[in-house]
């Protein structure tokens, strides 16, 4: 079998046609049902474990030649399956994905409208402390400070959020969805650079893992494709790049809050007599509390008013713009000639170098652009930066250049104190609740990303509740919630300044940007397969103004950068060695996999006694027999008649589709009953099931696995039965309708109308088997299998586990040992169980001890 490169292909079925070697190979089609393809036999997966469906059908040689027939019917269009384990899923109806339709231009600007409450809170509320930042570095002398500063946050707002975001990034996203690890997931279906060595090559079949492999004749993009793949160094960069990006985010959440919050109750200052510092402190810890309190509800109830509130926000920034700009000093549009950067260089020198790390202040929230992109679409997104953001943040910070120029000693309040008199209180309940948006979304954002490292095996298993069942994206995290909250409290009573916050504000932001920037190139490179000219533009021109503001937030370590540092670090070693442990351990399971002859040798009682009930085996292995098994024969007195292998597997892809999650295929000989069962989920897809309707799900979906390979075998015996007297060839396609009807038989007529219009996968074009197929009640040994699975179920289920000790081999590196021994252990005996996820009684659960030695 061809198990090369993915073919883009037109919706057609998965036939078998003939090499120049006289084999066969596969060309690729959406309509075949991917669980049971031929190439679910894993290439180096045992021979003796038999594949429904194709499995048996896929060997060479003679034997193929005479079942050619049996190839072309077997091979036809199929309806959708049915099996799936998801309950979340089913709830949340066309949850999986992003509408292929296109949205109409209501639609559009209806979606733009309520990207201002998620996407542009922070972004928004970045006129409160800019300009008194930049001016806390360099002194007012002369109309060239102001001046050179608004052209510099102008500047830069037009180069990052707008050039970049919002017309080259959010083009490279993951199937609807942002943020660095939707590029990274991106990048791992064009090469192969995960380092967890658990892919299939039937993964390739799910529709939404579909994609343009680069063309044998771009030989840069194969070339970049190689060096990934075949050099574990690179291998083992890309990851890091993606988990410092993440870790990133995670310590822009903590600062976020804390800024956002104090600089809007930092205006109560100088308006409210004996409102001073301490007083800012507590009122700003207050409303933490109040913000990280309501969290456990969920944003669903009050999500509604965010896009209002910053509407009108984003409303008053430009009226008061203007109204300063009209009011003190409309010459500021001289600030569109970039030569007045030039000369704030010229005349500040050093000065102006490090106000750079207060002018970057002033694209915080620019990541949230890509980040969020899975709630919206790009378009709408685009719109809303472009119509409403991005001039409501120009005038904004024009009309405070405005009142400068004519009241330099007012920087340090310039944002209240630019208000009119009259509009002060209102203008000051609208920035509290702005500022509270903003701290929302880099919340939601930390939970978010929190979730897709776990999905990707970059972080321990903590509990996730959610708190929608209509919008998959609301997420709580309480040890999180209550880390941030604390962390923001801390900030605010130690630094007690949002000039002090200021300093350490932006290095995590600026660190996002320039992952980014190094993920998006490889995205030209290896998937766009770009100018080579446009490529080279694109780092040299962003990274090198964001290596600029690098280096000036950097200069500002000492004076409470090194905090963002500091969690970045700390998160990033916890993602690091979770990953790093968690490879170790899956490659020790496949050392010490069980032989499948072993098993055979024992026979259909497994050298045991076999009592009615149904074990779940938990496992990693997506192939072979775990080591954990071997341990259950020696140490319990009995197994249970049928045993079902369940492996939890996440693919780099979004979402995966409700009708290809799951993978069901037998283990040994029938009398054994053994299965296995993989259950793939994209890193977005929500698991959150009930133990009881996932265990019925269970049952229901293999016993349309067992009736669909019982059809198999009865249309397999009765096709080659008539083509004793006419065999066919394989390249002969009948063109009568009687053998066109033939040909796209499916292998599943028995679907029940309730399974269809529950999960909505009825396929009425579809034909029925011919009557020459064995029903279920003409088939003994079906029946007898259907009814020793029900007897199992009647006695229950009982889920098997492994309660796993990872330790570093004796002959290991000091650095290993410790970081095993200690670190990664640590994390592994305070995560969460995976049971949890089931809510499993613990009367159903039964673990056995097992030493890994990595």
């Amino acid at each position: 079998m061809d198990d090369g490169g993915i073919q883009e292909e037109p919706p057609s079925a998965r036939f078998l046609t003939p090499t120049r070697s006289g084999g066969t190979r596969w060309v690729d089609g959406s309509e075949v049902d991917s669980s049971e393809s031929a190439a679910l036999s894993l290439g180096d997966e045992r021979s003796g474990e038999t594949v429904s469906a194709e499995g048996s059908a896929a060997a060479t040689g003679p034997a193929s030649r005479v079942s050619s027939g049996t190839f072309r019917r077997r091979l036809g269009k199929r309806p959708r399956r049915v099996d799936s384990l998801d309950v979340e899923a089913m709830n949340v109806r066309g949850a999986h994905g992003h509408s292929s339709k296109e949205l109409t231009m209501l639609s559009t600007i209806a979606m733009a409208f309520q990207t201002l409450g998620v996407v542009y809170g922070d972004m928004g509320t970045s006129p409160l402390y800019v300009f008194s930042d930049v001016f806390s570095k360099v002194p007012i002398k002369s109309e060239v400070e102001i001046l050179g500063a608004l052209s510099l946050v102008m500047y830069t707002i037009a180069l990052i959020p707008f050039a970049k975001y919002v017309f080259i990034v959010l083009k490279a996203n993951d199937n609807g969805e942002g943020g660095t690890f939707a590029l990274y997931s991106l990048i791992c279906r064009y090469a192969k650079v995960s380092l967890l060595p658990n892919q299939q090559r039937v993964d390739e079949d799910i529709s939404s893992f579909r994609l343009k492999l680069p063309t044998p004749e771009l030989e840069r993009a194969m070339f970049v494709k190689d060096c990934l793949e075949k050099k574990p160094l690179f291998k083992n960069i890309l990851l890091f790049l993606v988990l410092m990006g993440t870790s990133m985010v995670i310590g822009d959440g903590i600062l976020t809050p804390s800024m956002s919050v104090m600089s809007a109750v930092s205006g109560l200052q100088g308006q409210v007599p004996g409102f001073n510092t301490d007083a800012v402190v507590m009122v700003s810890i207050i409303v933490l509390l109040l913000l990280f309190s309501v969290q456990r509800f969920g944003t669903g109830k009050v999500g509604f008013m965010f896009a209002p509130i910053l509407g009108l926000w984003f409303i008053n920034l430009s009226s008061i713009g203007i109204y300063n700009i009209v009011k003190y000093d409309i010459s500021v549009v001289r600030a569109f000639n970039p030569a007045y950067i030039y000369l704030f260089f010229q005349t500040n020198g050093m000065k102006a170098w490090s106000a750079l790390g207060g002018c970057v202040l002033c694209i915080t929230g620019a990541e949230a652009m890509f980040a969020d992109l899975g709630h919206f679409s790009v378009k709408s997104i685009q719109v809303a930066f472009t119509a409403v953001v991005f001039p409501c943040l120009l005038i904004a910070y024009m009309g405070q250049a405005a009142f400068l120029m004519k009241n330099p000693l007012a920087v340090e309040r310039i944002f209240y104190d630019s208000v009119p008199g009259v509009l002060f209180w209102p203008v000051f309940v609208i920035a509290t609740l702005a500022a509270m948006i903003a701290s929302q979304a880099m919340i939601s954002a930390t939970f978010s990303c929190i979730k897709q490292a776990m999905a990707l095996g970059c972080f321990p298993r903590i509990k996730i509740i959610h708190t929608s069942k209509k919008i998959m994206g609301q997420i709580y995290i309480p040890v999180m919630n209550w880390f941030l909250m604390v962390m923001c409290i801390i900030i605010v009573a130690t630094f007690r300044s949002t000039n002090d916050i200021a300093n350490a504000y932006g290095i995590a932001e600026v660190g996002v940007m320039m992952v980014s920037t190094v993920l998006v190139t490889l995205v030209m490179l290896l998937i766009w397969q770009t100018n080579l000219f446009l490529v080279l533009c694109f780092p040299i021109l962003f990274g090198a103004v964001e290596f600029a503001y690098l280096t000036a937030v950097l200069s500002k370590i000492r004076e409470g950068g090194w905090l963002p540092l500091a969690f970045s670090s700390l998160f990033l070693c916890i993602m690091y060695t979770w990953n790093y442990g968690s490879v170790l351990k899956y490659q020790s399971e496949m050392r010490g996999k069980i032989s499948l002859d072993f098993i055979l040798d024992l026979g259909a009682t497994l050298g045991t006694v076999r009592v009615p009930g149904i074990g779940l085996v938990y496992n990693e292995l997506v192939q072979g027999i775990p080591s954990i098994f071997g341990q259950l024969l020696v140490t319990l007195p009995a197994m249970h008649s049928t045993i079902v292998f369940v492996c939890i597997k996440y693919i780099p892809v979004p979402y995966v589709p409700l009708e290809e999650r799951f993978l069901f295929r037998r283990v040994g000989q029938k009398d054994y009953h053994m299965f296995r069962c993989v259950a793939r989920y994209g890193y977005k897809d929500v698991r959150k099931e009930d133990h009881g309707f996932f265990e019925q799900l269970l049952v229901e979906s293999l016993e349309k696995f067992l009736r669909r390979e019982a059809q198999e075998i009865a249309l397999e015996t009765s096709t080659m039965e008539a083509e004793r007297d006419d065999i066919s060839v394989v390249s002969e396609v009948p063109q009568s309708p009687a053998s066109e009807g033939d040909l796209r038989t499916p292998l599943l007529s028995d679907q029940r109308s309730g399974d269809d219009n529950r999960m909505g996968t009825r396929d009425d074009s579809a034909p029925v088997l011919p009557s020459s197929s064995m029903s279920a009640e003409e088939d003994p040994a079906l029946e007898y299998e259907l009814e020793a699975l029900r007897e199992a179920m009647a006695s229950g289920f009982t889920y098997l586990l492994a309660h796993g000790d990872v330790r570093a081999r004796k002959e290991s590196f000091f650095t290993k040992k410790f970081i095993i021994n200690y670190f990664y252990a640590f994390l592994r005996r305070n995560c969460r169980a995976g049971t949890a996820t089931l809510k499993v009684p613990h009367s159903n659960i039964m673990r056995v001890g097992m030493t890994y030695m990595v």
